[in-house]
């Protein structure tokens, strides 16, 4: 399945990796290649998965998507790191659907509030890098018909947008 080929509104079931990040470890990279070093990860080719996973008491894991439209900041900087997609919950700013045209990428949305059914999709969980960044971190997650819709695609077609157009502006 070429993901680029996906439309706003198009519902699939993903298995593969996904990359689990939220704020402070975009921040921490911004912060190295501001300062000319190495980011500890590959970025390239992968989705990313605004989320902090949650240790529940059996060993196992929670993991739910975060608010989108607060990592809008750096969205141009992992688009220029090689990220194929970017998953969490919400509507984004513009800008960033922008950039989605303008580098070809997309964004899905994840079903929210319902972290415990979601983690029943998620085979295996790594941390890759930031340990010191707990929930924070960054893990690597290999995930099996994890369910996700195109909410911009990347012609930068927003179904929120949509949305609003078909109700006349009411986005209920």
């Amino acid at each position: 399945m070429n993901l680029l080929e996906l439309k706003a509104g198009e519902r699939i079931n993903y298995t593969g990796a996904m990359i689990v990040m939220r704020d402070a470890a975009q921040k921490r990279i911004e912060m190295l290649l501001r300062k000319g070093s190495n980011v500890p990860i590959d970025l390239k080719g992968k989705i990313v998965f605004y989320a902090g996973p949650t240790r529940i008491v059996d060993g196992r894991f929670s993991i739910g998507p975060t608010t989108s439209e607060r990592m809008d900041r750096y969205v141009k900087m992992l688009f220029e790191l090689g990220v194929l997609a970017t998953v969490g919950k919400g509507q984004r700013s513009e800008i960033a659907r922008k950039l989605c045209r303008e580098y070809r990428r997309i964004y899905f949305v994840a079903p929210s509030g319902a972290a415990a059914a979601l983690s029943e999709h998620v085979e295996n969980i790594e941390l890759l890098a930031f340990e010191d960044l707990g929930t924070e971190a960054v893990y690597e997650i290999q995930v099996k018909d994890f369910p996700l819709i195109v909410a911009i695609d990347s012609e930068g077609s927003d179904i929120f947008e949509l949305i609003k157009s078909t109700n006349g502006g009411d986005r209920t």
